[in-house]
């Protein structure tokens, strides 16, 4: 896993990512990961929930099992924030283009 972001660019605890980073080491492998949302454009708070896009090697959609065992995980953590995990593949084409527009990657 090759981490790209620094901790300061997000408005994200070092060991709640930390925690975020090893579950998905652990459930999602190989899967880049990308940040948008209020973390990144300074109008969160320490509650805000950390929006994330999954995006397989190939672009194509993430095994379904592998998604929900991660995002399972997420719920059963001490990550006191909802995480909302989506897949690229399945998102549609207009919110791609938002998404590339202004996110951090988190995970390449």
């Amino acid at each position: 896993m090759r981490r790209i972001t620094m901790i300061n660019q997000l408005n994200l605890r070092s060991k709640h990512r930390e925690q975020l980073e090893v579950l998905l080491q652990q459930y999602l492998p190989g899967i880049e990961v990308w940040v948008y949302g209020s973390r990144i454009n300074d109008r969160s708070h320490e509650g805000s929930d950390l929006d994330l896009v999954l995006r397989s090697p190939d672009l194509t959609a993430i095994d379904n099992r592998k998604l929900y065992a991660f995002k399972e995980a997420l719920q059963e953590s001490t990550i006191p924030f909802l995480v909302e995990a989506r897949d690229w593949a399945i998102l549609p084409e207009s919110f791609h283009r938002e998404i590339e527009r202004h996110h951090i990657v988190l995970i390449a």
